[in-house]
């Protein structure tokens, strides 16, 4: 009966579940399945040898990770920029989708919000190259501007101590509108009379975005917060390798662009693979964690 009363429930919902088979599919094929591949972290892979001809090493590879001295400082940078992420750039889509809320003339706050959205669809390629045409030394317009005002030029590009700065800036610029999205569609779903009851109660704009609108949005922005610090030791490769050079390599070199230079241009498979999945244990610890704490002060969590 009770397989009968399934046969039934998947037959009635056949399309919505048609509509879930190509993320399932996705999943099981680029997320679920390549995890097979993590037995050559235990292995001294070759790869004419394959997985099932390569030597079993053990734990090896894990010991040499945490004995490198190279892997310690790259841990640090990807960390302090992962903090930066957190700190700096997390707060800014809250701070944007409240300012757009507020907005009341429509034609205005959806221009607003197209030019906001638009840099999210440029790649990084696109962004640090306008980057480098803005703070080149030979004509970029802030060093122009730095000499029109009586101060030195400033090489943005090869200064060690302008990296951060200027990652988290792009960060910002570039994924700043895009992460407004979610917080103005929790912002939609409050209810307009409870703005009406606080402003017969005398309570201004500030207070009720205060005691409304924050409150009204906070599961969104703890289950956010949630998958952000899921991603501490994944900062994507893209963007900082297009920054990375030999002057700022010292505070550059992240978790992501180190498993490249080992992996695919020193063939060191087996510990790159290493690298990985102790980020990605890393991740799934501080998510189970941080998902316990956010349901013992009474929200609901991602799970």
């Amino acid at each position: 009966m009770k397989t009968g009363h399934l046969r039934k429930r998947l037959w009635r919902n056949k399309w919505l579940y048609l509509m879930l088979l190509p993320g399932v599919l996705y999943f099981i094929i680029f997320k679920y399945f390549p995890m097979y591949g993590l037995i050559i972290s235990f292995q001294d892979y070759k790869p004419y040898d394959g997985i099932t001809g390569s030597e079993w090493v053990g734990l090896e590879h894990f010991r040499r990770l945490f004995t490198e001295p190279d892997f310690m400082v790259i841990l640090k940078n990807t960390v302090i920029l992962f903090a930066l992420n957190l700190f700096i750039y997390f707060p800014v889509p809250i701070i944007l989708a409240l300012m757009l809320n507020e907005l009341r003339g429509h034609f205005f706050k959806r221009l607003f919000q197209t030019f906001v959205y638009l840099p999210h669809f440029m790649s990084w390629v696109i962004i640090v190259s306008i980057t480098y045409v803005m703070v080149t030394m030979d004509g970029g317009i802030i060093n122009e501007l730095l000499v029109y005002f009586g101060l030195e030029k400033i090489n943005f590009l090869l200064n060690p101590d302008w990296f951060r700065p200027m990652y988290i800036l792009q960060v910002i610029w570039r994924e700043a509108g895009w992460g407004t999205i979610i917080y103005l569609a929790g912002m939609a779903a409050i209810d307009p009379g409870l703005y009406e009851a606080a402003r017969m109660d005398g309570a201004g704009r500030m207070r009720q975005v205060w005691h409304i609108t924050l409150p009204s949005i906070r599961g969104v922005i703890i289950t956010l917060f949630i998958l952000k610090i899921g991603h501490v030791l994944d900062l994507g490769f893209e963007h900082v390798y297009l920054l990375l050079n030999s002057m700022n390599r010292q505070v550059a070199e992240i978790i992501d662009t180190y498993v490249y230079t080992a992996g695919l241009r020193q063939g060191q498979y087996s510990y790159s693979t290493a690298i990985g999945f102790f980020k990605s244990v890393i991740g799934l610890i501080l998510v189970m964690l941080v998902n316990k704490l956010s349901k013992k002060i009474g929200e609901e969590g991602v799970y």
